[in-house]
C-alpha cells in the first residue's frame, strides 16, 4: 500500500532523511551540550548557529526557538554551567561570618567538578577571546551571580564590590584551570581558600576606601565630545 504524503509514517521518514531530530525534552540540552564543545574547541566566534545545530543534529530553526540567537544560547550556557540555584544558598545560608571562604571553597569546587569543568572552560575562553561573549559573562557574574550575593549585605557600592570579587574569582580561575600557571595550578583547594578568604570578605563587607562615590564613565558620545579638537598645523 502506498503511503500517503501527508501521514506521520512519511513526515517520520523524511526526518530521517534529513537527519534532523523534533524539538523534545532534551534536544534543549543536546544543543547546550554541542554549543560549549563547540565553544570549547572553535571559540565564540567560531561556534555559528548552523555549526551548532548540525553537531547537535537539530534544525537551526529548533536554537531560535528555544535561545532566540547566539548570544541566547551563550547566556544559557553560562546560567546552566554556574546552575546559581544551586551555588548560592552555601554561600548565603550561613550568614555574614566566614562568607568569603565560602564563596571561594563553592567558585572552585565548581570549576573542579567533573561534570561542569570542561562548561567552565569553554565559558571563559570563549570571554577571554570575543568581547560580546565577555559582556555576557560579565553581565551574568555582576548581576546574577556576585551581584545577588553582594546586595544581600545592603552595603553601598554593590557594583563594585561584586567586580573586584569578580577579578579576583576570574582572574585565578583563568590561572590555575585555562593556563596551568606556575604554583597556583598546584597548590590545594582549601589552601588556596585560607589565602583568599579574608580577601574577598573584605571586600563583601568593609568599607571600601574609593575617596569618595565611584565615578562611572561617561556615555561615548559625551566622551568624544569632551575631547579637544584638534588644529590643524600652521602652513
Amino acid at each position: 500500500m502506498v503511503t500517503p504524503a501527508g501521514s506521520a509514517a512519511a513526515r517520520a521518514q523524511r526526518s530521517n532523511r534529513t537527519g534532523r531530530r523534533p524539538g523534545g525534552s532534551g534536544t534543549r540540552t543536546d544543543i547546550l551540550d554541542a554549543a560549549r564543545k563547540l565553544f570549547a574547541e572553535r571559540g565564540y566566534a567560531g561556534a555559528t548557529i548552523r555549526a551548532i545545530a548540525q553537531e547537535a543534529g537539530v534544525d537551526g530553526a529548533l536554537i531560535h526557538h528555544f535561545f532566540a540567537s547566539k548570544e541566547g544560547v551563550f547566556a544559557a550556557a553560562i546560567e546552566d554551567t554556574f546552575a546559581p540555584a544551586e551555588m548560592l544558598p552555601p554561600v548565603l545560608d550561613a550568614g555574614v561570618e566566614g562568607m568569603g571562604e565560602r564563596l571561594v571553597r563553592t567558585f572552585l569546587k565548581k570549576w573542579e567538578e567533573p561534570t561542569t569543568d570542561q562548561q567552565l572552560l569553554a565559558v571563559l575562553r570563549s570571554a577571554v577571546s570575543n568581547e560580546e561573549a565577555a559582556e555576557l559573562l560579565r553581565n551574568f557574574l555582576t548581576q546574577e551571580l556576585l551581584g545577588r550575593i553582594v546586595k544581600s549585605l545592603n552595603t553601598d557600592d554593590s557594583e563594585l564590590r561584586a567586580t573586584l570579587i569578580g577579578a579576583q574569582l576570574v582572574g585565578v580561575a583563568f590561572l590555575r584551570y585555562v593556563l596551568a600557571y606556575g604554583p597556583i595550578a598546584h597548590v590545594g583547594t582549601e589552601a588556596l581558600v585560607t589565602m583568599l578568604g579574608p580577601t574577598i570578605q573584605r571586600y563583601l563587607t568593609e568599607p571600601l576606601n574609593t575617596g569618595g562615590s565611584v565615578a562611572k564613565k561617561a556615555p561615548a558620545k559625551a566622551r568624544t565630545a569632551a575631547r579637544p579638537t584638534k588644529k590643524a598645523p600652521p602652513k
